[in-house]
């Protein structure tokens, strides 16, 4: 996902101008525990293309508006290359691990690090999607249409299944926040955190947090006039520990992903 959200789903594994963001919004303010929010997309390429998934610590769920490409791709703690990636133009939609019990009544942990179709855990809404939202005049009245929807599926009464761990998981969102630190806070054993963590979340406290870190030097490369010496202030101890961890879990140096970015910046017609 880019676009107004500091979170970036995939890239092409080559450099390649035809494929550019499209900017999103967050969710409204009823889905926000539930949503993170919307990003659009449009791939100008014939056929399918090789993309780089990154390290992110939500489930997304990609609506191609021509049907072929949409998927549900689970959290994942590194990155990996989808060697048939057809979406083309559509909607990444970030859920949060409570967003994907209560909107789908499956818990996040059963979906980490897979990668399956919609309709095996929307069923036939998931057409519905594509084709409202590909119908749509607009990328407004496409996120506004997406608020009432996913606003609709709520269940009346969802209650999150750990209200600590919850809790614990936006926290470590926080630049700079340590697991223990978050476990201290809350009141609660570093171990029970963690035994929460992969229970409800399906990832331990040590990588979400990291994939959280990463992805917030990812938002922060691709900003306009931004340099590439951020480490600091996305939470690294410095420039090396910066690189270091970008190529373990994005496999890609700083200078690689901001090149990358650069192509996603200018948006399509």
């Amino acid at each position: 996902m880019a676009g107004a959200l500091p979170l970036l789903h995939s890239l092409p594994t080559s450099p390649y101008a035809g494929c550019v963001a499209v900017p999103g919004r967050p969710a409204c303010d009823r889905l926000r525990p539930y949503v993170l929010g919307y990003a659009g997309f449009r791939a100008a390429v014939d056929g399918r293309l090789r993309r780089r998934m990154l390290p992110l610590d939500l489930t997304t769920l990609i609506v191609d508006f021509g049907g072929r490409g949409s998927w549900v791709t689970g959290a994942r703690g590194v990155h990996s290359v989808h060697e048939q990636a057809e979406w083309r133009h559509g909607v990444a939609i970030g859920l949060t691990p409570v967003g994907v019990s209560a909107l789908w009544g499956v818990p996040a942990a059963k979906l980490v690090g897979a990668t399956v179709d919609p309709a095996a855990v929307l069923g036939p809404r998931a057409a519905e999607l594509a084709d409202r939202l590909g119908s749509a005049s607009d990328w407004a009245a496409r996120f506004a249409l997406l608020d009432a929807l996913l606003a609709a599926w709520l269940p009346e009464r969802n209650r999150p299944p750990q209200e600590v761990v919850t809790r614990a998981w936006w926290r470590l969102h926080r630049p700079g926040r340590t697991v223990g630190e978050v476990a201290a806070g809350l009141g609660i054993s570093r171990r029970g955190l963690e035994l929460g963590f992969r229970r409800h979340i399906g990832m331990s406290p040590k990588t979400v947090a990291r994939v959280a870190r990463l992805q917030y030097a990812v938002h922060r490369l691709g900003r306009p006039g931004v340099g590439l010496s951020q480490a600091v202030e996305c939470g690294y101890a410095d420039q090396s520990h910066l690189t270091r961890e970008m190529r373990a879990l994005a496999g890609l140096t700083p200078a690689a992903l901001f090149a990358f970015l650069q192509d996603l910046r200018t948006p399509p017609a």
